[in-house]
């Protein structure tokens, strides 16, 4: 037997617990990462209580038919207590009012757990029902009560955590909008496969059998709600734990260019080397200060009417200020590394004594780097080898 739908999210869930875990050890105190823990753990182990499996590999275990229905419906509480307080300290506030309203979630679904295990143990269930607890007992006394308990307190939540989301989502955007639409679509479902578990049980109370709208209709939207909740989740933690690396290396790739025309201008640029396993922030402004040092050394050889017309065709070309300024320090880097070659004794660089007032000083690197392929085409007309100031020889 399989229930995919179930036990995917809780491998999902519990990855990404264990991916928090080292920054809860760093910072035990911090309400948020433990609302984050908290709440992975426990919706993680309620989807894995609820795989049909797994119901039957916990009553097997302990010997009790059916002791897994109570242990699920007690997690499930837990995870919808802590859903509510990871909401809380997500949206922030005051942290008074922060720690009361945690105490009230965690203490009301406290109490809902503990009351629907003294339930089922006041009740009588002999018989093990792994896909149809609730409606072949739902006229048994006790058991009853705690199908009943367990959707009020289960849609309650439901709707708390929807409300939540939803005035959250209409403030952000990104990838925490993405997520907390899952998350709003999934509690939606949760209210569904509530409706159709009471549906199915209220038949039962009337004689009648209904009972696929609890088996046929109930699970599958429970199984939607815990992808689209878990997944809602762990979309924006996935994005914030990888956009920070992926910014480094698309700068990084983007600034090769530019890196490759610079190399070997000064001695920084060729003797530096960075340690095989260095991270990718680190080699992005490694690479951002050598292209620094050799623009630095370029200073002298800059052609500033070169730039200036290369400015002035590329805004007539249509291009935007941004680009604009970028094709024209791409046109005046080219004609400096040119003219700084074709002075191999460094005569210009000898001859001068102060920085050029470069208009291009707070250039954007990585457009710069990315228009050096679409020079030849942009920066015409004026682009000439040897561009640069002129010196006479090396004699002052």
């Amino acid at each position: 037997m399989s229930d995919l739908g179930f036990q995917l999210p809780a491998v999902i869930g519990f990855l990404a617990a264990l991916g928090r875990l080292p920054g809860l050890l760093r910072n035990p105190h911090d309400p948020l990462l433990r609302a984050v823990v908290a709440f992975l753990l426990t919706t993680s182990g309620a989807f894995f209580l609820g795989a049909v499996p797994m119901l039957a590999k916990v009553n097997a275990a302990t010997g009790v038919p059916n002791f897994a229905v109570p242990l699920g419906h007690a997690m499930l509480m837990a995870s919808s207590g802590t859903g509510i307080v990871l909401i809380i300290n997500w949206r922030g506030g005051p942290p008074e009012s922060i720690r009361r309203a945690t105490h009230r979630a965690l203490g009301c679904y406290g109490a809902v757990g503990l009351a629907l295990v003294g339930l089922f143990l006041l009740g009588e269930a002999p018989v093990e029902r792994l896909r149809d607890f609730d409606t072949h007992y739902a006229t048994t006394p006790y058991l009853r009560e705690m199908t009943l308990l367990l959707l009020a307190a289960h849609t309650a939540a439901a709707l708390v955590m929807y409300s939540l989301c939803r005035r959250w989502l209409r403030e952000v955007t990104g990838e925490l909008r993405v997520g907390l639409a899952l998350m709003v679509t999934g509690h939606w479902c949760t209210v569904g496969h509530a409706v159709c578990t009471f549906a199915a049980v209220a038949a039962r109370w009337a004689g009648t059998d209904c009972d696929f709208l609890s088996t046929h209709a109930a699970r599958p939207l429970g199984r939607a709600a815990s992808s689209l909740v878990i997944c809602g989740f762990v979309l924006p933690l996935l994005v914030q734990r990888f956009a920070g690396p992926w910014r480094d290396w698309s700068g990084y790739r983007r600034l090769g260019p530019l890196a490759r025309l610079l190399t070997g201008l000064t001695s920084a640029t060729t003797t530096v080397r960075m340690p095989l396993f260095s991270c990718l922030g680190v080699r992005r402004l490694q690479r951002e200060s050598n292209i620094h040092d050799g623009l630095l050394t370029l200073n002298p050889y800059f052609d500033l009417a070169l730039r200036a017309a290369a400015l002035d065709a590329a805004l007539a070309g249509g291009a935007d200020a941004g680009d604009a300024a970028a094709v024209a320090d791409a046109a005046m880097v080219t004609a400096a590394v040119r003219a700084l070659r074709a002075d191999p004794e460094r005569c210009v660089i000898a001859h001068t004594r102060a920085l050029q007032d470069d208009p291009g000083g707070c250039r954007d690197l990585v457009r710069t780097s990315r228009a050096l392929s679409r020079l030849p085409a942009a920066a015409r007309p004026g682009l000439r080898v040897g561009g640069g100031p002129a010196v006479d020889g090396c004699t002052p």
